[in-house]
């Protein structure tokens, strides 16, 4: 890739169109004391990675950002677009330096139609507010990653984000109708219409999603919206042996019950989550194991009765006493618990994040040979992740690799762990994306060819490779 470098004429430029307190430089950074925050852009969470930026911009809407990066297509310099910077794949890290473009003045809901079931809103959201935003007139987005109370709707259109609830509602794609995006050429279109059916030319919708800021910049999407469901059952199931944890997963679907929630931790990944945020919590010595498990809908009778169908799924395997939430701050709390076990991780070591994702009944399988090939190389892992689509994340310690161990000789065990996925009928990445730091496994999950229709789709709408270059492949 051949970019130019960033001349003084085009930080001039940018000021002019986003206004010169929107620019920020090391230079300007050093001198208004503001080190730090120009040093977050070019961080995200994935491992202790930094990539210092050119320069950071952020435009206030897509008229901006369709000036910025018509500048940089005539001028070959490279635009890293930006949400929160809660990624875990590298995905918005300027590997070129260039231009970091943030999206976090675009930060409206535009509107929220009760009518239709749809709101539109702008990138820099916060995945929360949204969804508290809608919840306030009676409806419901489902998508909920772990970071919600700090990602972006942006980053969460980037890698098509899961989370818990995706086991029962589907991840962000599913609740895309249309996106207004920047194209790297500095055109601005609108990929679809406000509708639940389209059969109008190509999918420019759904291939934006999931495109990891490569082909294009969200400025405006169109999401689909639910009722929302008043009524929810949470329990915590300890388990004695995780493999069957990770085997009751299946048999509570073959029962007939889709939870809205089905996640599995594994001892350390609960035990440093809960030691972390300072939550009390008993974990008897011969567990080894939980499951989370939410059920949720409109009638809570009903709800109790496919508990009770759960709990006779789970008499079949060797569990210990069942917690079962009696009221909401004993709910907030085991979610709380749930989502910060990466926090915790972090925490405790530096680490490298897997999101590996099989097929739900071939995660005892995929677990058990995660553990063996730690045992083989000699690493410590920590595993949790949404049982129930089969997304495990495998969290690999640092501990006391040394740094070829943990630079160069990790390498092989995680082409191990991927090619496992693969043979079990998965892939090598759920919800994180492929970004940076999964790019050079990407060929085990997808052959030549189709990884050259992708150049090739890469190339139609990037023409100088300028946005995001350097990620997915």
């Amino acid at each position: 890739m051949n970019f130019n470098s960033l001349t003084p004429e085009l930080v001039v430029a940018f000021e002019t169109i986003v206004g010169p307190e929107h620019v920020l430089t090391a230079r300007r950074a050093e001198a208004t004391a503001t080190a730090d925050t120009y040093a977050d852009y070019g961080r995200d969470h994935t491992e202790d990675l930094h990539f210092a930026p050119d320069v950071v911009l952020r435009p206030a809407n897509a008229e901006q950002i369709s000036q910025i990066v018509r500048l940089c297509h005539e001028h070959r310099i490279p635009v890293t677009p930006r949400g929160a910077g809660t990624g875990l794949s590298g995905g918005a890290l300027p590997i070129h330096h260039g231009v970091v473009l943030s999206t976090e003045r675009l930060n409206k809901i535009i509107q929220i139609d009760e009518r239709n079931l749809q709101a539109t809103v702008e990138p820099g959201v916060v995945n929360e507010a949204f969804q508290q935003a809608v919840q306030a007139v009676g409806l419901f987005y489902p998508p909920d990653p772990a970071s919600k109370g700090s990602c972006f709707l942006g980053g969460n259109l980037a890698h098509s984000s899961g989370g818990p609830k995706a086991v029962k509602y589907g991840t962000t794609r599913d609740y895309v109708l249309n996106l207004q995006v920047v194209l790297p050429t500095g055109d601005i279109i609108w990929t679809a219409a406000n509708t639940l059916k389209n059969s109008t030319g190509y999918n420019l919708t759904q291939l934006m999603v999931g495109s990891e800021g490569t082909l294009g910049i969200i400025t405006k999407v169109v999401f689909r919206l639910l009722p929302y469901p008043k009524q929810n059952i949470l329990m915590l199931v300890p388990f004695r042996q995780e493999e069957q944890a990770a085997e009751a997963v299946s048999a509570v679907f073959r029962a007939g019950i889709i939870p809205s929630g089905m996640e599995f931790m594994e001892r350390e990944a609960i035990a440093w989550s809960s030691d972390y945020l300072k939550i009390p919590l008993t974990l008897p010595e011969d567990i080894r194991a939980h499951l989370l498990i939410e059920l949720d809908g409109q009638d809570l009778d009903e709800l109790y009765k496919e508990a009770e169908q759960v709990y006779g799924v789970l008499e079949h395997y060797d569990v210990g006493e069942i917690l079962l939430a009696d009221n909401a701050t004993q709910k907030d709390e085991l979610w709380k618990i749930r989502r910060n076990i990466g926090n915790s991780v972090r925490y405790n070591s530096v680490y490298k994040e897997e999101d590996t994702v099989v097929p739900r009944a071939e995660l005892p399988t995929l677990l058990k040979g995660v553990k063996e090939i730690g045992a083989r190389y000699g690493f410590k892992s920590v595993c949790y992740g949404h049982a129930g689509d089969g997304n495990l994340h495998v969290n690999i310690i640092r501990g006391d690799l040394d740094d070829d161990m943990w630079n160069v000789g990790l390498r092989q065990p995680i082409t191990e762990i991927f090619e496992l996925c693969v043979k079990l009928g998965g892939t090598i990445s759920g919800e994180h994306g492929i970004g940076l730091v999964q790019k050079g496994y990407i060929g085990i999950a997808l052959p030549d060819t189709n990884l050259e229709l992708m150049r090739g789709i890469k190339r139609v709408f990037d023409p100088n490779g300028i946005l995001n270059p350097g990620k997915i492949f």
